[in-house]
């Protein structure tokens, strides 16, 4: 069992974000959460004006800075929160609010090129929809990535047509694939966001897709157990439709039947996720996510399951 997992992982039987830094870059990194002041198509009326179901005002960016600072006092203020938390060299700039690549290409140029000319700042990650991907912009993160790496994160959720509808995504997994494609063929990291937990998927259909993406020239992956936060549509729904919520113990087994399922090569970014406790509703437990991580390691040690396990090459 010990020589199937690499010593660098750890201890852990997955391949982690802190494992890949710690191995590649000799040190560990924290993401500074940025805020690039954009929208999306999925708020200002292009395709919707209601975004994803699932999303918060914030759009995914509660814990960035607001807009209205510049580029570099939100750096300056993100360290200055963890400064005495922890002992950091250098950092990855993480444009996380809303989508990251929805506006003109100068003001991207403008406000990437602020962040990863910061000499500590090491890595340049931007977080957006596939469908926001023009070759324009394509090009600009082509340019940038010979800079400093630029890692992509592609927010697909889910593979399946019916809970893309009900979640209010508004791309197809066409899109979605197109979007890998081209990232690829610039040499572009990317990770992929997929939700455990949406409403009507069984686990057989988290599975599935994860399998999917397992299967694709991708970097990494967030597995994100879905969060009700409050002033949500997802939370209004959830108030007249109940629908049922992983336990604590139901989420860890299916996360660890998903890192089965992942090749040892992806990166795992994130195996739960970080919901404000005051906007929180459900499931409460997720709120100490150390409890959760710990528990999911008891997980794969209780089923002898280690990442890439049920690969093909194993």
């Amino acid at each position: 069992m010990k020589a199937q997992i690499p010593d660098f992982w750890n201890g852990k039987r997955y391949y982690s974000l802190d494992a890949y830094l710690k191995h590649t870059y000799g040190e560990k990194m924290y993401k500074l959460s940025l805020n690039g002041g954009m929208t999306c198509p999925n708020r200002d009326g292009t395709l919707d004006t209601r975004g994803c179901i699932f999303c918060s005002a914030g759009g995914s960016g509660d814990f960035a800075a607001p807009a209205s600072l510049g580029i570099t006092a939100q750096l300056e203020q993100a360290k200055s929160r963890i400064r005495d938390k922890v002992s950091c060299k250098h950092y990855i700039a993480y444009f996380q609010a809303f989508t990251n690549t929805y506006a003109p290409v100068a003001y991207l140029r403008e406000i990437f090129t602020e962040a990863i000319q910061n000499p500590e700042v090491a890595i340049l990650s931007i977080a957006t929809r596939p469908d926001c991907l023009s070759s324009e912009i394509l090009d600009l993160l082509s340019e940038l990535n010979r800079i400093k790496p630029v890692w992509i994160e592609l927010g697909l959720q889910t593979i399946h047509p019916a809970t893309a509808s009900f979640i209010r995504s508004r791309f197809s997994l066409a899109d979605f694939d197109r979007a890998v494609t081209e990232l690829e063929k610039r040499d572009i990291k990317i990770i992929v966001h997929l939700i455990l937990g949406l409403p009507g998927e069984t686990k057989e259909m988290m599975l599935s897709s994860v399998s999917y993406v397992s299967a694709l020239p991708i970097f990494g992956m967030k597995l994100q157990l879905l969060h009700i936060l409050k002033g949500t549509d997802l939370a209004s729904y959830y108030e007249m439709y109940p629908f049922p919520v992983f336990t604590l113990e139901e989420y860890c087994d299916t996360v660890a039947d998903c890192i089965a399922r992942l090749p040892e090569s992806i990166v795992i970014h994130r195996l739960t996720g970080d919901g404000p406790k005051k906007l929180l509703i459900d499931p409460l437990w997720s709120a100490d996510k150390k409890r959760v991580l710990n528990q999911i390691q008891k997980t794969l040690k209780e089923k002898d399951i280690w990442q890439g396990k049920l690969c093909p090459d194993h």
